[in-house]
């Protein structure tokens, strides 16, 4: 007896539905989600399953975690002080780190860098450093070292990795002008530029919301005022407006004040673009349904804002200060790059690349330009990540 075609497609139709509703294994990126789940899914757990699906958004996010990490234990990880000079290895060469040593008995794990064997060049009247195969300086974990506090509150003088031989040159990624390791200078830095364009985003965070969310919800001579603020700033070219805000800060200020006048700078320009948004946002909802029964209910405009308003679009916040971050550390980076930003002894990416202004200095140690790679890495993992955040931000789109 032959089989109705419809009976078929409905047997078809009915498996494939079955599938679908397959629970998905826990902990399996990507992995189909059912219906029924979806129905009773929160809306964060909604965004999570859109975020992971996107491939360099979860590679961002570990980057950009391990990034923050470093900057959390940079006392720890490098494997020297920032500020320490060795007059004899100016524009020292970067070292190979040997993993294996091979001797008599046979090919060992035990990681070495060979030592420098050094000349005068007569006609260029500077010194050039050669790998002398002859010596060689070990390189251990865990090792003694300089103290500090980590985190500033624990006493430790232990660094990842360092030079068995306190003395020893072990310059992985080359010397400076002073003689100072490249390697633990670029460690240092990350906390600097990474932690400012947090303190950054915070407060362009806050002003961003506060004027944005006045402007969108009086309307009339408030919203006037401020965008046509917002207008001015954002018609002014960035560069000679940082830079005459930089010029406003005294050359005897000390760095700490002199990072959070920086910081309040790129705050006071890095806000208008939120503030943009967020008066949208709460244009379009200043007539919903849960916002008139709020003030129905008695609420004042405070509470109606930041309870009932600013939550409705909180992923959409975070989405926006995910994305505003890089625009913190290039802004840093510029200004310090420039010589109007962060100052040495502060240690940064941007006061790193400002010794690479020299054309001959990079000419001689082109190593001086590697303080842009963490640049180019943290900006990239973050807009990934921030693009990841925004798609996520609506869980119901395609």
């Amino acid at each position: 007896m032959r089989t109705p075609l419809n009976h078929l497609v409905n047997q078809k139709t009915r498996v494939s539905k079955t599938a679908d509703l397959t629970p998905p294994k826990p902990g399996t990126p990507g992995a189909p989600v059912s219906e029924q789940r979806v129905e009773m899914a929160g809306q964060w757990q909604l965004m999570w399953w859109k975020f992971r699906k996107h491939k360099l958004a979860m590679i961002g996010s570990a980057v950009t975690l391990l990034i923050y990490l470093v900057a959390l234990f940079v006392e720890f990880l490098a494997p020297f002080p920032r500020g320490v000079y060795e007059a004899r290895y100016t524009y020292a060469p970067p070292q190979a780190l040997h993993l294996f040593e091979r001797t008599e008995q046979g090919v060992r794990f035990r990681p070495f860098v060979y030592g420098y064997k050094v000349t005068i060049d007569e006609v260029a009247i500077r010194r050039v450093f050669e790998i002398d195969t002859s010596q060689k300086h070990y390189v251990g974990l865990l090792v003694r070292g300089a103290p500090y506090k980590l985190i500033g509150l624990f006493p430790s003088d232990r660094h990842l990795f360092g030079p068995l031989e306190q003395e020893a040159p072990m310059y992985l990624l080359g010397a400076d002008r002073l003689g100072r390791d490249m390697l633990s200078r670029i460690i240092y830095g990350t906390r600097i530029s990474m932690s400012i364009g947090l303190v950054g985003v915070v407060l362009s965070l806050f002003l961003g919301i506060l004027l944005g969310g006045l402007s969108g919800y009086y309307g009339g001579a408030v919203d006037l005022l401020i965008q046509r603020v917002i207008e001015f700033l954002r018609g002014i070219p960035t560069i000679p407006l940082w830079m005459g805000l930089a010029a406003a800060i005294p050359l005897d200020w000390p760095p700490l004040r002199v990072y959070f006048g920086i910081t309040l700078i790129l705050s006071l320009i890095g806000w208008t673009g939120l503030a943009r948004e967020v008066r949208s946002r709460f244009l379009s909802m200043r007539t919903e349904d849960f916002v008139i029964a709020a003030r129905l209910d008695g609420s004042s405009e405070v509470r109606t804002i930041m309870r009932y308003m600013v939550p409705s679009f909180l992923s959409h916040i975070i989405a926006a200060i995910t994305l505003a971050i890089p625009q913190m550390i290039l802004s840093e980076t510029s200004l310090s790059f420039l010589g109007i930003g962060l100052r040495p002894p502060v240690v940064s990416w941007g006061v790193l690349l400002n010794e690479a202004q020299n054309i001959r200095s990079v000419a001689t140690a082109p190593w001086l330009l590697l303080p842009g790679v963490p640049i180019i890495a943290a900006v990239l993992s973050l807009n990934f990540l921030g693009d990841g955040l925004r798609d996520a931000a609506d869980p119901y789109g395609r």
